[in-house]
């Protein structure tokens, strides 16, 4: 724990948390949430200039959900057959594909904002646009919202977890137990079978 205050603390936490979410997107079972909220709790307890401050962690954690969507985005797009023929063979991926095309096509990017909450959601739906070719001007703005939304929700738990609750592990594990919960609620949505008109 020394060493995590000592990285929180630094001007590094930037990179590590820049880093996380950019990866997170790859490897969802990275904590990268339970990281951005770490760092706005240290932002709020301290008083010190070498704490993080929360408008550049929010940018931050925001720009590196963006790029790594859009990184996934084209790896995918240039994945070719191979990727479609793994994508084909699993009933769930090619369905949360289709729903997300259905989505982007009509102008639906709220899936994008659910799906940035989600356990893994974000890896389907950055994966998924590529794959099915969408259009980067369809996916890449719903991209930027879902990106701002979740690391100002984030950074938004740590911060105010801390003011009110104190920079303790209580309000630690309120604040990543309330990031959990949105994800849990996204995830139900998500899965949610779409309504028949």
């Amino acid at each position: 724990m020394e060493q995590v205050g000592l990285l929180v603390a630094s001007p590094w936490i930037y990179a590590a948390v820049a880093l996380s979410v950019l990866l997170d997107v790859f490897l969802p079972v990275l904590p990268s949430g339970v990281l951005v909220i770490t760092a706005a709790m240290a932002a709020a307890a301290g008083t010190a200039a070498d704490v993080p401050d929360i408008l550049a962690l929010t940018l931050c954690a925001a720009t590196a959900s963006v790029v790594g969507d859009l990184v996934a985005y084209r790896l995918a797009r240039r994945g070719g057959a191979r990727l479609d023929r793994a994508i084909s063979r699993s009933r769930r991926l090619t369905t949360a594909q289709e729903r997300l095309g259905a989505a982007l096509a009509q102008g639906g990017g709220a899936l994008v904002v659910l799906a940035r909450f989600a356990p893994a959601g974000r890896s389907v739906v950055s994966l998924g646009a590529g794959a099915a070719h969408r259009r980067a001007r369809d996916f890449l703005p719903w991209s930027a919202v879902a990106g701002l939304t979740w690391a100002a929700y984030s950074v938004a738990l740590g911060y105010f977890g801390a003011h009110w609750l104190g920079a303790s592990w209580v309000a630690t594990a309120v604040s990543v137990g309330a990031l959990f919960g949105a994800g849990a609620g996204a995830a139900y949505v998500m899965r949610r079978e779409p309504r028949t008109s």
